[in-house]
């Protein structure tokens, strides 16, 4: 790691939180909202993701909603692809196709758009977090059933700790953060 990539990570862990007991009482929340409030920090995620991925013919960034769209359109706009939201049940218009998971919490479902990815594109699935995987591997799943090529996950943040990594290698797809949540870079 180049001593400028180790010095944008450290100012990007110097600006995230974590908040207690949110959203249930026992659970600490890694919070990336205080992350937007500092222009260079969020420069440099950006930028981070788009050195990663510009030269990886990527023609598909399909963010998580809702923090996924935070980074997911600016990585699309400056790798030159196309930025597709992933979004809970009923907030997208027309016909969708839709994915049920387990959260470490609970249970949801992602839903996109019919015909927004085409057979044969290369897509990379962009959230703020890894914990348990669950929510990634839906969205792999939904970019699957349509033809899709998943080349890449892309988080933020990674709690090792609730074994999204091993859940994601067992899908056959690596994934690649910026910061675990004991606060080292990984990327694999």
């Amino acid at each position: 790691m180049s001593l400028d990539c180790s010095d944008r990570i450290t100012g990007i862990k110097s600006t995230l939180r974590v908040v207690p007991d949110f959203p249930k009482p026992g659970l600490l929340f890694l919070d990336i909202t205080s992350l937007l409030l500092d222009p260079k920090a969020f420069k440099d995620t950006i930028d981070l993701f788009v050195e990663r991925y510009k030269e990886k013919d990527i023609s598909v960034v399909a963010g998580i909603e809702a923090r996924g769209f935070m980074f997911g359109p600016a990585i699309a706009l400056a790798i030159g692809a196309k930025f597709v939201p992933l979004r809970k049940p009923k907030k997208l218009p027309g016909e969708v196709i839709s994915e049920k998971y387990v959260l470490e919490y609970g249970t949801d479902c992602l839903e996109m758009h019919v015909g927004a990815v085409e057979t044969g594109e290369r897509a990379l699935v962009v959230d703020d977090l890894v914990a348990t995987g669950g929510t990634l591997c839906a969205a792999m799943n939904l970019l699957e059933r349509v033809g899709a090529v998943v080349v890449e996950c892309a988080c933020v943040i990674e709690v090792p700790d609730l074994k999204g990594r091993e859940r994601l290698r067992l899908h056959g797809k690596p994934l690649y953060v910026l910061i675990q949540s004991g606060f080292e870079q990984t990327s694999t």
